[in-house]
């Protein structure tokens, strides 16, 4: 397992078994084997490696969501064997209960036996799959995976256009990212409005929630073609495919600024109903998957994100999924289990959209916070008390649920605050990019024993700021471009990256 220090004492004392933890957390706690008969319908499983990552001490399964989020968090570059497996594990093949649909992307009929992410009952969020596929080939360049995974990509999105496009809007029906328990919607959104928690907790039991565009989903759309476009580009086969992808990513970049950006409040609002009593409205939230997406897939452009980060409601224990709390929750005098209370998952992304965004201080806030959840308790749970950091899962439905220990997403959400925001490792098809964050004060930084590709990297950081002033490779200088260095993907063997920090 790598290893992460810092020379202050104290930033090592928080951050090192909260670093420590999460590696045991993913690579060795929710790494386990699986049944082929039940998880191997694409066929791509690999039976020599025989493990993927479930989603926790309280789910077995990995999950489209979890499978996807764990992957791209940290599992492809950690264990990019085992992060396969689990991306196929959430994979199979179109069959008789889908029928044959016409794919609108590629142009041609999509037939039985095509590969597609698994059509469960949350569709809306199977297209994150999309970009944690690229990610994966980004971090090992593994050709192989990419044009199965490409084929993937293009049908699943073809299936989603065809069932959730909603062209006068220009956006994506269906409730946000990972939130599906009506616990994550406002009241004026609930089938009767004002009558209280409704008895049933899954999202789409509820009228107006199938058919609602909200910013998290879309910004994952968005990063789908996005990915698309990517992956047809690479393997040089599908030139106009790579260019309408594209072009539907711009275009749709373009709705979610027109219909959910506030001028007046600065930020991104939530979700818009377009049926039942709020339709047309809206919702004026925060969400924080939503605003992290925005500014990590580059739908905010700089004035925007600058102005998100500096009108967040950050709790004392960090970024809340939904903000503020909806007044039925208010009234039972508890938070919603996906409203006002901190998902870790939210957390990381968040993180990491304040280190991409220049927010030093809100970054290294956010990563305090889930290091000193984690040392509460000195493991991952799924859900906290925003108010006061306790284990909790939140009220929903009439009563109180249970936060699951061992949470794989909460551990992989604080490996990337680490190793995307701390180092800033992004990967790229030539290289792995790093434009490190190390906070003032925490001292200097060292990541040592990380794999890439054929290579096993120690990363030392020297001084504090987030702009790389120089740059050496085994002690040789190198160059530094625009305040970032770069790690060449033809790089084996060991090697030391040594970085000496600024401030922009």
């Amino acid at each position: 397992m790598p290893t992460l220090t810092f020379t202050d004492a104290d930033t090592q004392a928080l951050l090192g078994p909260a670093y420590s933890g999460a590696l045991m957390n993913l690579l060795d706690t929710n790494t386990v084997r699986y049944d082929p008969a039940v998880y191997d319908t694409s066929g791509l499983l690999d039976p020599g490696v025989g493990t993927f990552f479930r989603a926790g001490g309280g789910y077995e399964q990995p999950w489209t969501r979890d499978a996807a989020v764990n992957s791209w968090n940290a599992g492809s570059l950690l264990a990019p064997d085992v992060a396969r497996n689990t991306l196929w594990s959430v994979v199979t093949r179109l069959g008789t209960t889908l029928g044959t649909r016409r794919g609108t992307r590629r142009g041609t009929q999509q037939q039985d036996g095509d590969l597609v992410v698994q059509q469960d009952d949350q569709w809306w969020d199977q297209v994150v799959w999309v970009p944690a596929a690229w990610n994966h080939y980004l971090v090992t360049g593994d050709r192989e995976f990419l044009g199965d995974a490409y084929d993937t990509a293009a049908t699943t999105m073809s299936v989603r256009e065809a069932g959730q496009w909603n062209a006068d809007h220009g956006l994506f029906m269906g409730p946000s990212f990972f939130n599906d328990g009506i616990a994550g919607y406002p009241d004026a959104m609930l089938d009767a409005a004002g009558a209280g928690e409704p008895d049933s907790s899954f999202v789409l039991d509820h009228a107006s929630m199938p058919t609602q565009l909200a910013l998290s989903t879309n910004a994952v759309y968005h990063q789908a073609y996005a990915g698309l476009a990517a992956m047809a580009a690479e393997l040089g086969q599908d030139a106009d495919g790579a260019r309408s992808h594209a072009d539907r990513a711009t275009r749709l970049a373009a709705s979610i600024n027109r219909h959910f950006w506030q001028p007046d409040r600065g930020s991104y609002g939530y979700t818009i109903p377009t049926e039942g009593p709020a339709a047309g409205e809206l919702q004026d939230y925060q969400e924080g998957a939503g605003l992290a997406f925005t500014i990590l897939f580059g739908i905010a452009d700089p004035a925007q994100a600058r102005s998100i980060a500096a009108r967040a409601h950050v709790s004392p224990h960090g970024i809340t999924d939904v903000h503020p709390r909806f007044d039925r929750y208010a009234r039972a005098g508890h938070a919603g289990r996906h409203n006002d209370i901190v998902w870790p998952v939210v957390q990381g992304f968040w993180a990491e959209a304040m280190a991409r965004s220049g927010n030093e201080e809100a970054f290294a806030a956010e990563v305090t916070h889930l290091a000193r959840l984690y040392a509460s308790t000195s493991s991952y749970y799924e859900i906290y008390d925003a108010a006061t950091g306790a284990v909790d899962g939140g009220y929903q439905s009439g009563h109180v649920w249970e936060s699951q220990p061992e949470q794989t997403w909460s551990a992989t959400a604080f490996l990337r605050m680490i190793h995307g925001g701390v180092f800033g490792m992004r990967p790229a098809r030539d290289g792995m990019t790093l434009t490190p964050v190390l906070p003032g004060g925490w001292g200097d930084a060292t990541l040592g024993g990380v794999r890439y590709r054929d290579a096993e990297l120690t990363v030392q950081l020297h001084g504090s700021g987030d702009r790389v002033g120089s740059f050496a490779l085994d002690g040789v200088p190198q160059r530094v471009s625009d305040g970032a260095a770069q790690v060449p993907a033809g790089l084996t063997g060991v090697h030391t990256v040594d970085l000496t920090l600024g401030r922009r």
